[in-house]
């Protein structure tokens, strides 16, 4: 995942820039940068932010940086944002979401014959800056951002800083939210309202699907109707969004609640503490912890001055370094106890089966899981929330290896609640990760747990509808 955060004020905006991004930061990517625009033209700087968090890389920055307009982004990969100049003017550009069809833009790109593009390293390209092309190929920014929305297969959601303010575009079928927010004197785009409440901003309005707008440090202008078909990232409020949030209107972290108190709702387990695989099981754990009328206490406390998210380096035995030394266990609230963790999901589940390990190992009696939302059956298409580089990496795929010889091609009975081969893919994992039981969140409690309709989600990662 990406995140951005965009500004226009009355006046010098470089701190509120600062800490506005910075509220992205547990999105739990590598690349940080901020641009900011005044008179004398754009002011930018970019830093590697995987070992250090974004607010230390920047923090000698912005005491050089002025303006009353800027962007700022943390990104999975690529630099940005990145200044443009084109026949349409100078202007700076940010992006969220993820281009499938790279390679076919390129072919068409480079039979024009006079666009060119830099490598990064590994020979990728910049997906910001053929983004960036795709805009420049029209005649306004309004068009080109249309124009790449349609060209675009993945979602991408984009700011851009001109002379005019700042365009905000949703990606085509909201799969990423982008939020507008407002306070005297200054108006704001986010992908998480989490940077609002603490910089004085409220809400003002909720981009549609494709919708974009053109935004100033009093005004709003609406340059295209948003579609008609929402698909929002369901997994938004299982798991990546941050607790303070809301999206379409509905909060995280109550989101959360529902969530746990469904799980609970359909056990009917004899348990002495419930508890959360820190942190984003902890808000699920609450909420079964209410509904099932169990003590919610914490066996495991998360270390985190030092320690990065654990998904975040890309190589594995670096990652389960990373999840094992920053959950601290607490013996005393784990010896002799039948404790029910639960977990916002199980992607890989090879960081998990340590944990589950060391509470036995510390004397529990018992040890149930209960994931927030159905197994991961399917790769994400559409937004990088995971390093997995092939859904072979997923929990429930390798199960479904394991069982048939052949992976995928039953794959739409896994999906089936009830169905005898999906009972025995979670037994396949209850298995490898040596749980007492493990029973999974129902997709339809989901749903209702999040409120929007099944239609205006996307969730393809458990059901492979797109």
């Amino acid at each position: 995942m990406s995140g951005f955060f965009g500004i226009v004020s009355k006046t010098d905006c470089v701190n509120e820039l600062y800490f506005g991004t910075d509220y992205h930061s547990h999105l739990g990517t590598r690349r940080g940068g901020m641009v900011l625009k005044n008179e004398d033209g754009f002011t930018r700087f970019i830093h590697d932010i995987s070992n250090a968090p974004f607010r230390s890389k920047f923090e000698t920055d912005i005491l050089r940086m002025k303006g009353n307009q800027g962007i700022g982004v943390i990104s999975d990969y690529e630099d940005q944002p990145l200044i443009i100049g084109s026949h349409l003017g100078v202007y700076a550009i940010a992006t969220v979401g993820i281009v499938n069809n790279v390679k076919q833009l390129l072919q068409e790109a480079y039979v024009k014959r006079n666009i060119h593009f830099s490598e990064m390293s590994g020979g990728e390209i910049n997906q910001t800056e053929l983004i960036a092309t795709l805009i420049n190929q029209e005649s306004s920014f309004e068009a080109g951002l249309q124009y790449a929305q349609e060209m675009i297969e993945g979602s991408c959601s984009i700011l851009l800083l001109t002379d005019r303010g700042i365009y905000a575009a949703r990606d085509r079928l909201g799969r990423t939210p982008v939020i507008i927010g407002e306070r005297d004197g200054a108006m704001a785009a986010t992908l998480e309202t989490t940077a609002f409440p603490n910089l004085g901003y409220k809400i003002k309005k909720y981009l549609g699907p494709g919708e974009i707008v053109l935004f100033t440090e009093d005004s709003i202008e609406q340059k295209k109707e948003p579609n008609d078909r929402l698909q929002i990232c369901a997994f938004l409020w299982v798991y990546y969004g941050f607790p303070a949030s809301s999206y379409e209107g509905i909060n995280v972290e109550e989101t959360r609640y529902r969530c746990g108190a469904a799980l609970a709702k359909n056990d009917n387990l004899e348990i002495d503490v419930v508890a959360g695989v820190p942190d984003s099981g902890s808000a699920h754990a609450i909420g079964y912890a209410m509904e099932a009328k169990v003590p919610y206490m914490r066996p495991y406390v998360k270390y985190t001055p030092t320690w990065p998210r654990s998904f975040m380096p890309t190589d594995q035995s670096i990652r389960e370094l990373v999840a094992k030394m920053k959950l601290i266990p607490i013996k005393e609230l784990v010896q002799g106890k039948r404790l029910l963790f639960a977990e916002d999901s199980i992607v890989r589940g090879t960081q998990l089966g340590d944990t589950i390990k060391r509470l036995f190992d510390d004397g529990a009696k018992e040890v149930h899981m209960r994931p927030a939302c159905p197994p991961l059956i399917f790769g994400c298409k559409f937004l990088n929330f995971s390093r997995s580089k092939s859904e072979l990496d997923l929990a429930g795929r390798k199960a479904i290896k394991e069982l048939e010889d052949e992976d995928g091609k039953n794959l739409k009975e896994y999906v089936k609640p009830g169905s005898e081969k999906r009972c025995a893919m979670i037994e396949q994992i209850r298995k490898r990760l040596k749980l007492t039981t493990l029973k999974y969140q129902e997709l339809d409690n989901l749903v209702k747990a999040i409120g929007l309709p099944k239609e205006k989600l996307c969730t393809y990662c458990w059901d492979g509808v797109e």
